[in-house]
């Protein structure tokens, strides 16, 4: 189960029109990754701009990308919540709807404990029972999963890996010290991805995939070849777009980048606002020198 969701799986956009989703640019983007190579596809996470999607549009858009992908790859949905209920309520849709597997986010604001962690997380499997890729980004949540309590968490079978975006390489090893070769520790940033690979890691839930998906995928057969020189020089080629892509919070630069390569509309929604004018121009230079535009 774990090789499921191993390799590079985009974060995808939620491209909006009006103040709606719009479903034809989803689409389109669905396609153009799976086209493009990637190994999976997930709606709904941060750089989906999951916090502001109502419930009926989130549960759209994962339904859209299950209908878009055919089966031709696996779709891992976000289904995390706050709200114990809200993602038992999210994931049960998500896996009436058809996907592979569920990606969690700890818990934001309230701030639960460890043990709180384990219950939200063995709660969420119990009612929606699917592969889970826990999603550990202290950053954005207040609360940290520990290496420990991920260890509990890998006993269980639902539990098959994890987004790391804790930003510490040290931590990661660590989980993948006390889970095991079986639990995927799998990158959330994308610029520490050669490094947790060199680990044990397996693979990298992306933000620059929505915009180089094929650079990506290479990088990533570059390192399964064993070709390491290959990947390296690949992964700092990509390392600058990596950088220009967290230049203000994500997703505000993939998603105008996207849109400076006609791949979909610049709308945002707040509290996320359009990229400052002096990031907007270095990003501008960063689609002409990947050329990517539509």
């Amino acid at each position: 189960m774990t090789q499921l969701f191993r390799g590079v799986i985009p974060a995808m956009v939620t491209p909006f029109r009006d103040g709606a989703v719009d479903e034809g640019a989803l689409r389109a983007h669905v396609d153009f990754l799976i086209r493009s190579g990637v190994h999976a596809v997930l709606p709904c996470g941060t750089t989906g701009e999951s916090p502001t999607l109502s419930h009926d549009e989130h549960n759209r858009v994962v339904e859209i990308t299950v209908d878009e992908a055919k089966g031709r790859v696996p779709v891992l949905a976000g289904t995390g919540s706050n709200s114990t209920r809200e993602a038992v309520e999210m994931s049960v849709h998500a896996k009436k709807a058809g996907v592979d597997g569920l990606l969690l986010v700890s818990p934001y604001y309230n701030k639960p404990t460890q043990e709180g962690l384990y219950k939200h997380f063995t709660a969420v499997a119990r009612e929606a029972p699917l592969p889970v890729i826990l999603y550990n980004i202290p950053g954005r949540c207040s609360v940290e999963i520990l290496p420990e309590t991920m260890a509990r968490l890998a006993a269980l079978p639902e539990f098959v890996g994890v987004k790391e975006a804790t930003g510490d390489l040290s931590k990661m090893i660590r989980v993948i010290e006390l889970c095991g070769p079986d639990f995927l520790v799998t990158s959330g940033d994308d610029a520490l991805t050669l490094p947790l690979l060199s680990v044990g890691g397996g693979g990298v839930i992306s933000v620059a995939a929505n915009i180089v998906p094929k650079e990506m995928v290479r990088f990533w057969d570059l390192w399964e070849s064993g070709d390491l020189a290959g990947a390296r020089s690949l992964f700092f080629r990509l390392l600058p777009l990596f950088r220009a892509l967290f230049l203000e919070t994500n997703p505000i630069p993939v998603k105008h980048a996207l849109y400076l390569a006609g791949r979909m509309g610049p709308e945002t929604r707040l509290p996320l606002t359009e990229p400052s004018v002096p990031v907007a121009e270095k990003l501008k230079a960063i689609v002409a020198e990947w050329g990517v535009a539509a």
